[in-house]
């Protein structure tokens, strides 16, 4: 059978690499795309960097719409929250504990991955934007450190989104439609449309629009006491109370009921959406480029199930949940030539807004004072009348953010053995949030609230709150950087090129604002000049503060008298490329990536608990800055005449000061802050492979091997965080996927093909704190059975809480195990000329992947993923 360019053009859409060439009417190779991974334009063959790249039509044809679904296809790459709009990217195992989504603007990490739109950054702790994956150029993955050339953020790696843009050369439009059902869940359906037009000989526009409805498969069943459901434990409310109850085992709770939010299929989401481009060609030598993308973002209801409940669908859920996210991005690019230097200066605004409802329950079952927020108790109080009330709780959140880039670059021309990339950048993000906790049983006791804050807290009504809101944040969080940044690159042969990068950046961080209780601006400003008479109206000892600062207990150094962090420092890159044939290119690169420090809310105070690992704890006032160096050695190679090509990177990595998100029920309770739990080494292997099998059938298959360790634990952490030895979270020692693509011919010039994917993912260890056994414990107290997940051992005893099991022991140490998963899916279709017809089933064998144990409910809730979905795609394109 003849190969045709219509056979070719399909086969290429199965690779993440590379698309196909027909060389002779007999033979195909593979042929690179090109990338800009270096801000060049460059075959992805040629550029001494691992790089994972899918172009549009293989993002269509695979189905993929959001980088959830792309992961998939990339074993050394992990997607880890708990659903749409709500994710961080992980990236070749360098992961910590994830951000709390319900504090993540007030209080998170920095990315340790960079997501850029085009030339725009777009990361955001803890919420990276999602954006819809319509009418996309390709995808670009550039695992490693990237800062040198992409920045903060970029400490793992970088994602890189590229869009289509306006086309000169003539009309185009296209459509894609698709109808699917879920196993056990709603009907899902999208629309996605484009339209090119040249409307001049120098002006083109282009408009890409979408809507895409995704079913729910979650149900939000009954609460039903004693059986499985929640029936609350006033051990536990004790226990995490510090004791304050006289009798917890007789103290009964009342159950909270959800009768009116029972709901089957309860997780939609929507995805809504346009980009318009227009494309402006002044001369020969100079364009201008302006997008704009609006996107909302709709959920209901959440994506996880209570493992303690019947089936892997059910939840119980007490308050509405609802999450609106909603986005306009504008980004423009003047590019032209100056003599012998491509010149480019490109900026871009980012405007999110997000509305979050979140029921947190679940708060009353880990957080400090949940006996006094929802618990009769106090010195008048007798043990016979002891009771703790219904539990139900909201979280409203409302977060804008917008972020404004400039970046001016430099590229050398001339034809020498050397080339220069050069540029100046500048960044300045603002996440203004008011966050507000509903807690309503606290009015019931006016008694007990005057005990605790005294008659000042008292509102009108007898309770220490308002009747609505409870607790309130109001944080204005801005982070301004500024960066120079170079790269040479020197022939020092005809086959042997050696580059040298390097990039100086200042950050300054800037947190203000302030909760029911604390003034956070005037907190920062007293630690960062440690003024005494500031100290002390912060409620703060100042000799023992002062004492913590001198002992190096307390960094503040880089903390201004004003309140400002400031951090600044120049990250390098080397790196040695040798063309060993022409079809062969052997690298060795080292390079170092860098997070920016994160100002703690409730930074300097001391530990509510004072016992076990907590005895003279005191909160850092802010995480200092982790490192990443890394050194690879890595092959692209094409063989067998073309029919074959290799990629493969191996890797060691070594973290400085790893940063991670943390917080322990016995001490600081639900509120979040950001410490630094030592060092790790990564030592890694990423293999991809294609292979033209025969003219009809293409395979390509890709793996990634990981082995982290933590080498060192900060002392103050020891017992809570994993011990040396301990592997880091969310990383599985092997992850793998394997693809084939076989096509055929059919009458009247119709292309019929197959595909099918398998992809596996390897055991996971969530969270970096040994959590697991008491939140376990806690979970048998409350719903009268345990969550049936495995937990891993890692220490006799968790040291960091001074409570004791039924026996009088400290609880075991231990991290919940996300197990092993194996997705495949499978696609048959029908194409001619400009349209095509697919049948498809995801997730063929209707696999229950946990994806991610949520723990920031004091309980494990598993994030999973869709159950077996069958649809159909149809799709139509005009040229």
């Amino acid at each position: 059978m003849r190969k045709t360019q219509l056979s070719c053009a399909i086969l290429a859409a199965l690779t993440s690499t590379h698309i196909y060439a027909q060389e002779s009417d007999t033979k195909a190779k593979i042929e690179t795309i090109e990338v800009t991974a270096t801000k060049r334009t460059e075959s992805i063959q040629d550029v001494p960097v691992a790089i994972t790249a899918l172009n549009g039509k293989a993002l269509e044809n695979l189905g993929i719409d959001n980088f959830g679904d792309y992961v998939e296809f990339l074993p050394n790459v992990t997607f880890q929250g708990t659903g749409p709009g709500q994710n961080e990217i992980y990236i070749r195992g360098a992961a910590t504990t994830q951000s709390s989504i319900m504090l993540s603007s007030v209080q998170a990490l920095q990315p340790s991955v960079a997501f850029y739109v085009d030339e725009m950054p777009v990361s955001m702790a803890g919420r990276n934007l999602d954006v819809y994956a319509t009418d996309v150029e390709r995808i670009e993955v550039l695992p490693g450190p990237q800062g040198t050339l992409f920045g903060a953020s970029s400490q793992a790696g970088t994602v890189r989104m590229i869009t289509k843009k306006p086309n000169h050369s003539g009309f185009a439009a296209g459509l894609d439609m698709s109808l699917a059902s879920t196993k056990g869940g709603e009907i899902s359906n999208a629309v996605e449309a484009y339209i090119n037009m040249p409307l001049t000989d120098k002006l083109a526009v282009r408009v890409a629009a979408y809507n895409d409805k995704q079913g729910g498969w979650i149900d939000n069943i009954e609460n039903q006491p004693g059986n499985g459901g929640y029936t609350g434990s006033a051990v536990v409310i004790d226990r995490i109370s510090g004791g304050v109850l006289a009798d917890p085992e007789n103290t009964p709770v009342v159950a909270p009921q959800n009768d009116a939010l029972i709901e089957d299929d309860f997780n939609d989401a929507v995805y809504a959406g346009a980009r318009f481009g227009l494309s402006y060609i002044f001369n020969e030598n100079w364009d201008l480029l302006v997008q704009h993308t609006q996107q909302t973002l709709d959920t209901e209801g959440v994506f996880a199930y209570d493992p303690n409940l019947e089936g892997q669908s059910s939840t119980n859920r007490f308050q509405p949940e609802e999450n609106t996210d909603e986005f306009g991005l504008t980004t423009w690019t003047l590019e032209g030539r100056l003599e012998k230097l491509d010149v480019l200066y490109t900026g871009g605004y980012l405007d999110r807004e997000i509305d979050t409802l979140v029921d947190y329950t679940g708060y009353t079952n880990g957080g400090l004072f949940s006996a006094y927020y929802v618990c009769n108790y106090g010195a008048n109080v007798n043990a016979a009348d002891e009771t703790c009330l219904d539990p139900t709780k909201f979280y409203k959140e409302d977060t804008t953010s917008t972020r404004n880039t400039h970046e001016l670059r430099f590229n050398t021309t001339i034809d020498a053995p050397w080339r220069v990339t050069a540029g100046i950048f500048y960044d300045k993000q603002e996440v203004a949030t008011i966050g507000q906790f509903k807690i309503p049983s606290t009015e019931k006791f006016p008694d007990m609230a005057r005990t605790l804050l005294g008659s000042e807290g008292i509102n009108s009504n007898g309770g220490p709150f308002p009747s609505e809101v409870g607790f309130v944040n109001d944080v204005t969080h801005t982070i301004e950087q500024y960066a120079l940044f170079g790269q040479l690159e020197y022939d020092l042969t005809d086959t042997l090129t050696a580059s040298f990068g390097a990039r100086w950046y200042q950050i300054d961080d800037t947190y203000k604002g302030s909760t029911t209780t604390v003034d956070v601006s005037r907190r920062i400003r007293a630690f960062g000049s440690l003024d005494t008479d500031e100290l002390e109206a912060v409620g703060e000892d100042p000799e023992a503060v002062l004492a913590a600062v001198e002992s190096g207990q307390l960094q503040v150094g880089s903390l201004d008298p004003d309140g400002t962090l400031t951090v600044d420092d120049t990250i390098y890159k080397f790196s040695f490329d040798w063309k060993a044939t022409d079809n062969i290119l052997l690298f060795a690169t080292y390079a170092e990536g860098f997070r920016p420090p994160v100002t703690n809310r409730v930074g300097g105070g001391q530990a509510s608990n004072q016992t076990g690992a907590f005895e003279g704890f005191r909160i850092p006032v802010y995480s200092t800055t982790d490192t990443l160096d890394n050194y690879e050695l890595g092959l692209k190679g094409d063989f067998f005449d073309g029919q074959v090509r290799l990629n493969a990177t191996a890797y060691y990595s070594e973290i400085q000061d790893l940063q991670t998100s943390r917080f322990d029920p016995t001490n600081i309770s639900f509120l979040v802050f950001t410490d630094n739990v030592g060092d790790a080494e990564i030592r890694g292997l990423d293999a991809d492979i294609t292979w033209l099998a025969t003219d009809d059938l293409v395979i390509s298959s890709a793996i990634s091997l990981l082995d982290t360790e933590l080498t060192r634990i900060n002392t103050e952490l020891q017992g809570i965080a994993p011990g040396e030895g301990a592997r880091l979270p969310y990383s599985a020692k092997f992850s793998g996927n394997i693809n084939a693509r076989y096509y055929f011919e059919l009458p009247e010039s119709r292309t019929g093909y197959v595909n099918a994917s398998v992809a596996y993912t390897g055991d996971r260890l969530a969270g970096m704190v040994m959590g697991a056994y008491v939140m376990e414990d806690a979970t048998q107290l409350i719903y009268g059975t345990g969550s049936g997940l495995e937990i891993e051992e890692e220490a006799a005893v968790y040291e960091g809480v001074t409570y004791s099991d039924a026996d009088g022991d400290t609880f075991r140490g231990g991290r919940y195990v996300q197990d092993s998963y194996i997705i495949a899916n499978l696609a048959m279709g029908v194409t001619k000329n400009d349209w095509k017809a697919e049948l498809y089933i995801d997730n063929v064998f209707d696999e229950n992947a946990v994806l991610n144990i949520d723990t920031q409910q004091f309980t494990p809730k598993v994030v999973t993923n869709r159950p077996r979905t069958i649809g159909l795609r149809f799709s139509y394109d005009y040229y």
